[in-house]
């Protein structure tokens, strides 16, 4: 209740305060941003084409891989080029909506679609020979097995989320583009590793643990952001007034939603894996009755 209140109530703020800004609100076309997105979309595309030409066709999680992939570079480009980064860059509020589709929309839709296959394939043959042999090494092979350890996915992705909301770093990324781009490189690459682990890697009860511990550090985060009694993030705030709100209104929306409706989705991810897990428990005991 007291969420929807205060959404509701700076909702309307926001809205009266941004009439003047309207006419400014802007895609962002940073190249390092577009061509990265439209380089992903084309390898993807061409690997798939190639591919589906020599499996047989029809098969529907064909499909889901192809419609998840490119929802999640879909919602990568909401994030990054859409208005809400421009947003994200006067508001803290927006610049938390930016991470968090980033975090938990994009990176698992990613990953659903397993498209290393698919990108490989769009490579020349030389290249894709040459990519396997060096996929295939085994300080790689070790080093990836490495990352995508649950508890390690887990904590290296707790750092990352932290570490960036330190409030001299994520005043810093929001003056300094090179940091900028970093923080969503980071947060983006060890969200990947981390969805990798839960996904595809770790049995279905340690993935909900892991989604459950990585749930509470982000209410936690979220919370210590909504309810500080003064303003953490100076820069990130500064703008807030422009737009109907005080900095310490704009930092506590930012918290809300990282503490209610981001720690939903780690917590309905965990649910539905341990779901799966009491089904076919319950189906393999039946199978021995």
């Amino acid at each position: 209740m007291a969420l929807g209140v205060t959404i509701t109530s700076a909702g309307t703020a926001l809205a009266h305060g941004a009439e003047e800004h309207t006419a400014s609100y802007a895609w962002t076309f940073d190249p390092w941003v577009v061509i990265p997105l439209c380089t992903a979309a084309a390898l993807f595309a061409i690997g798939t084409g190639r591919l589906l030409c020599r499996v047989s066709p029809g098969r529907p999680e064909q499909l889901l891989r192809i419609v998840a992939y490119f929802a999640g570079l879909l919602s990568l480009t909401v994030a990054l080029v859409s208005p809400i980064h421009w947003l994200g860059e006067h508001l803290f509020t927006y610049h938390m909506i930016e991470h968090e589709i980033v975090l938990a929309i994009s990176a698992p839709l990613l990953v659903l679609s397993r498209p290393t296959a698919m990108c490989v394939w769009s490579l020349p043959r030389f290249a894709r020979r040459w990519m396997a042999r060096a996929f295939n090494a085994s300080p790689v092979r070790g080093l990836w097995r490495w990352l995508t350890g649950g508890i390690n996915a887990t904590v290296l992705h707790a750092v990352a989320i932290w570490a960036w909301h330190v409030p001299i770093l994520l005043d810093a990324s929001l003056t300094n583009l090179a940091m900028h781009r970093l923080q969503h490189l980071s947060f983006l690459i060890t969200a990947l590793i981390f969805w990798w682990a839960i996904i595809w890697r770790s049995e279905r009860g340690a993935a909900a643990w892991h989604l459950f511990v990585t749930m509470m550090h982000t209410s936690v985060l979220g919370a210590l952001m909504a309810l500080s009694p003064r303003v953490l993030y100076v820069a990130q705030t500064a703008s807030a007034p422009e737009w109907g709100l005080t900095p310490l209104e704009d930092q506590q929306m930012a918290g809300m939603l990282m503490w209610i409706p981001a720690g939903t989705v780690y917590a309905g991810a965990a649910i539905f894996l341990l779901s799966k897990l009491i089904r076919d428990s319950g189906r393999r005991g039946a199978n021995l009755v």
